[in-house]
């Protein structure tokens, strides 16, 4: 059964009793919103010794870390130091993206060592094969897509992409749509060649009782992929996003409806002002389902630097009721992410999401500020370094530049407002 399915039954599963006790929040309230679908728990019952994380209303916004190979850079050494990297920094889950090497080996010694939910995009793995076996994308049968998503289910993979919203009526839209950037989703674009190819309506939401039968199968979460968002600014909150995502709305009710956990996908490239009508819309269409954000950045002018524009929108988007945060780092736009990109690309989503949080008066995340800022007044600074989300950094840079004062850094020194102000506001506080 899935983790829905067994809420719905009134067993508190070790995965919900685990959510539970990070959440800081009741066995019963887990289950409640397990049973009206507001909060998934990514957690195939094949992949083993995992630490098991709740998406989801009134949780903790988390994070996500894309990884893995390509055609130019097929190292999966590399990958799984990247791993290691997004988890130590903090990612709630990793999705392998890899497109190069023996991708069911890499899958599987990522799979090994994974341990949060880890998330996939198969239609990848059946575009490298159909290029191979059949020279082309386009020429992928309907079959081998659900052959490929049947061994990820079985290897352990506990949430996938699945594009069923892109849809012949979508594309239709989005040649009367005339965007700048068209489509911008690798599955979105690959399903939609083959839906113009051979002038059929996509496998996966024409075949998606299918899709549940596997998902159920393994508890695989269905991600609900958003092939038609925007990946320009001037594209936002348009027709084809809009109408992809009244699809996505139905096919949540349908899976919910049938005991199969779901969360879905949204932009992409938006501006500011747009990201809470998007949260908003997204929520009301699609059942409260838990809503997993690209970002969202809020402009297109910042390459080497998006992991920022990132976390603005990520932050905004929490803060208005995004559960999941994909993170993006400095590499985005222009290339393969090094191991540093990664560990900035999560670090930027992480405080976004904490910001988030406290905005929502998520449970406990204040106090962590609070923590902070306490140690700040004693200038307390091991304590401030332990405290910091990343202490390495926090670390380094106090360490290379400290101050000749004792307790000041070298920015303030011998004016230190803390320091002054304790010496003469603490005196006539403790005489009154």
């Amino acid at each position: 059964m899935t983790q829905r399915e067994f809420a719905i039954k009134g067993i508190a599963t070790d995965a919900i009793k685990c959510v539970s006790e990070y959440e800081g929040l009741s066995v019963e309230y887990i289950m409640e919103q397990l049973i009206l679908g507001t909060v998934c728990i990514p957690a195939n019952i094949n992949h083993k010794s995992m630490s098991y994380r709740g998406i989801g209303k009134g949780l903790k916004t988390k994070i996500n870390a894309n990884i893995g190979t390509s055609s130019d850079y097929p190292n999966i050494d590399e990958e799984l130091a990247k791993l290691e990297v997004a988890i130590k920094s903090g990612a709630d889950a990793v999705m392998d993206l890899s497109t190069g090497g023996d991708l069911t080996k890499i899958r599987e010694r990522l799979l090994a060592k994974c341990r949060v939910p880890f998330g996939t995009v198969p239609i990848y793995e059946v575009a490298v094969n159909a290029l191979e076996k059949y020279g082309a994308i386009v020429k992928m049968k309907v079959d081998d897509i659900f052959e490929v998503i049947e061994k990820q289910g079985e290897q352990g993979v506990d949430f996938i992409t699945v594009h069923v919203g892109v849809t012949r009526s979508s594309i239709e839209r989005l040649k009367k749509q005339k965007r700048i950037a068209d489509i911008v989703s690798r599955g979105g674009s690959f399903l939609t060649a083959w839906i113009l190819h051979n002038d059929r309506e996509n496998p996966l939401y024409e075949n998606y009782d299918r899709l549940l039968e596997i998902a159920k199968k393994y508890d695989m979460t269905l991600s609900l992929g958003d092939g038609m968002r925007p990946g320009a600014l001037a594209d936002a909150t348009d027709r084809c996003q809009i109408e992809e995502l009244i699809t996505l709305g139905e096919l949540t009710k349908t899976a919910l409806d049938n005991g199969v956990q779901v969360m879905v996908e949204g932009p992409g490239h938006v501006p500011i002002d747009q990201i809470e009508t998007n949260i908003k819309i997204q929520k009301s269409l699609c059942q409260g389902a838990p809503f997993y954000v690209l970002g969202p950045l809020v402009t297109d002018v910042a390459p080497g630097y998006d992991h920022i524009t990132s976390a603005i929108g990520g932050a905004i988007a929490g803060m208005y009721g995004a559960d999941f945060l994909c993170y993006v780092t400095p590499a985005e736009h222009l290339g393969l992410p090094t191991l540093e990109d990664v560990k900035e690309g999560v670090i930027a989503s992480k405080i976004a999401a904490h910001a988030a949080d406290i905005a929502k008066g998520v449970k406990g995340s204040l106090d962590w500020d609070i923590k902070m800022a306490k140690a700040r007044k004693a200038l307390d600074w091991k304590q401030q370094i332990e405290l910091s989300v990343d202490p390495e950094k926090s670390s380094k840079i106090y360490n290379s530049r400290k101050s000749s004062e004792e307790q000041g850094c070298s920015m303030c020194g011998k004016y230190c407002a803390m320091k002054i102000v304790s010496e003469y506001l603490d005196v006539e506080v403790n005489k009154c």
